[in-house]
């Protein structure tokens, strides 16, 4: 009855990190498939793809049950594995080694899951675009982060 595990999901916000791990084990799915099927010169890259596809759902569900650091550490690993596995799934897709339309579903859904993941790292880039971090006394800080560290982004 008070299971901290039970969600009602119809009340989760929009960006709630759910959404992430819905698209990538959508993705994941498609991606393990096609992967299943790729001809023997190629299996290096598919296993590959393999690790890369199945470590973003992981990572994205890991991450929801931490804090902190530790929270924004699997997210952005998520992130950076669907990086990954979408190259290595447009490599096979080049060699002609998977299916043009499957995988074009599983790149848009990996790119959807991107998308969402970004928005889970970078909760305020919408309310600050344009205008930079603000400082404490309320100036803009450009090109640096909040907490005084830089911005790899922009710095």
């Amino acid at each position: 009855m008070n299971d901290p595990e039970v969600t009602m999901t119809d009340t989760l916000p929009a960006n709630h990190p759910l959404d992430a791990v819905n698209l990538a084990m959508e993705a994941a799915s498609i991606a393990l498939a096609l992967a299943r099927a790729v001809p023997a010169p190629l299996r290096p890259i598919a296993d590959q793809l393999i690790r890369a596809v199945s470590s973003v759902p992981a990572n994205l569900a890991e991450g929801h049950g931490r804090t902190g650091r530790d929270r924004l550490h699997h997210w952005r690993i998520a992130y950076a594995s669907a990086k990954e596995a979408d190259i290595h799934l447009r490599l096979l897709l080049g060699a002609g080694a998977v299916d043009r339309d499957r995988a074009t579903t599983a790149l848009t859904l990996l790119d959807r899951s991107r998308g969402a993941t970004w928005k889970l790292l970078h909760p305020t880039a919408r309310e600050s675009r344009g205008a930079g971090v603000q400082g404490r006394g309320g100036e803009a800080l450009r090109g640096r982060r909040a907490e005084g560290r830089p911005n790899v982004l922009t710095s």
